[in-house]
């Protein structure tokens, strides 16, 4: 099964189970973020990645650049504080 197909399986799901009061909380959330222009200026696939430094999850400061000489990075953002 292809990654979208899982990713459309995974939605529906969510959507049939899910309060209707979160759900619509998160559908206007998603649909201000793509009135807002945001995406057009994000980088896109294929595009280098600005140098950055963020927090990770240990409260310690990280540096894009640093971490590329270690070998490639996958980026993941949480959304809040858990």
């Amino acid at each position: 099964m292809k990654l979208q197909d899982k990713l459309d399986q995974y939605k529906k799901s969510f959507l049939e189970k899910a309060p209707a009061d979160a759900v619509e909380v998160m559908q206007r959330a998603t649909r201000e973020l793509a009135e807002s222009g945001q995406a057009e200026k994000a980088v896109k696939t294929g595009d280098c990645a600005p140098d950055f430094t963020l927090e990770n999850t240990a409260g310690e400061q990280v540096g894009l650049a640093g971490m590329l000489l270690k070998g490639p990075v996958v980026l993941t953002f949480y959304r809040g504080k858990w």
